[in-house]
């Protein structure tokens, strides 16, 4: 894993502590984090808000494909997809994400996010890998 991974030593991330985004696990090519569902992060009305998902998948995504790369590379969001079939009230999220496929600029990765162990959404995401200048 890459010494530059903000999540490596500490688990810091401003936008994650946000939403209160926890990673619980982080190796070669996958990531798992969680959140506790919490009126703050309601829509109005009353289910989490679908971009506590999105985010929680994006910085997963991040997190898993920091784990592959170069200590001079870096990378970027590009396209996410995400399908919701369940909505959630209360309870732990947690997102699972992992590498499908990494390639020199571009990388494909896959997040399935559960509340209490139920199926509630999953993700495609691809991202830019590039050099740092």
């Amino acid at each position: 894993m890459s010494e530059k991974n903000p999540l490596q030593s500490t688990g810091f991330h401003p936008f994650g502590d946000l939403i209160g985004l926890t990673f619980t696990e982080l190796k070669q090519g996958y990531s798992k984090g969680m959140i506790n569902v919490e009126p703050k992060l309601m829509n109005p009305h009353g289910f989490l808000h679908g971009g506590v998902m999105y985010s929680a998948v994006d910085t997963g995504m991040g997190a898993a494909l920091y784990s592959l790369l170069e200590e001079d590379e870096l990378c970027a969001t590009v396209e996410i997809k995400i399908t919701y079939f369940k909505p959630v009230k209360s309870g732990i999220l947690t997102c699972e994400t992992k590498v499908v496929h990494k390639g020199k600029t571009m990388s494909a990765l896959e997040s399935e996010i559960y509340n209490n162990d139920l199926l509630v959404s999953k993700a495609m995401g691809t991202y830019s890998i590039f050099k740092i200048k």
